[in-house]
């Protein structure tokens, strides 16, 4: 029998896309923001006017990071750190794990469907934007 896979449909990633643009709105700054399907591809991407050019690569691996390994990326970051047990694991895929803040993994009933990225601000506005932007889906669907 075929396995099937519960993934974010592209309505979800708008909904995400739009609650995290809100958030970004009242820090003010204008966000890159990424989200990926529960295989890691590309789904949603926006870049508000003015956003930093090099966040959007930062927003998509982010992204992608926080699907790879069903993290976010802020606890990647800890386990990351010299003597930690994942030291040097950005230096994975081919270098495109992103270990800072601002990835995080999608929940639907407890399932991985996704996850989205966020950059442009702080480490903890990047956060701040990127759970709005899951919250979004996980509360509608709660």
């Amino acid at each position: 029998m075929p396995r099937s896979r519960t993934t974010l449909t592209l309505a979800d990633a708008k909904q995400m896309l739009e609650a995290g643009e809100a958030k970004a709105v009242s820090f003010g700054i204008p966000y890159n923001i990424a989200v990926v399907d529960s295989g890691g591809a590309l789904m949603a991407f926006s870049r508000q006017d003015g956003a930093l050019i090099g966040s959007i690569d930062l927003a998509i691996g982010k992204a992608v990071t926080a699907r790879l390994f069903d993290k976010t990326t802020a606890y990647l970051s800890e386990l990351a750190q010299p003597g930690a047990p994942l030291f040097g694991i950005e230096q994975s895929n081919g270098g495109r794990v992103v270990i800072f803040g601002g990835g995080v993994p999608v929940r639907v009933d407890g399932e991985i469907v996704g996850a989205v990225g966020a950059s442009a601000g702080t480490v903890e506005q990047d956060i701040s934007v990127a759970e709005a932007a899951v919250a979004a889906i996980t509360l509608s669907n709660a």
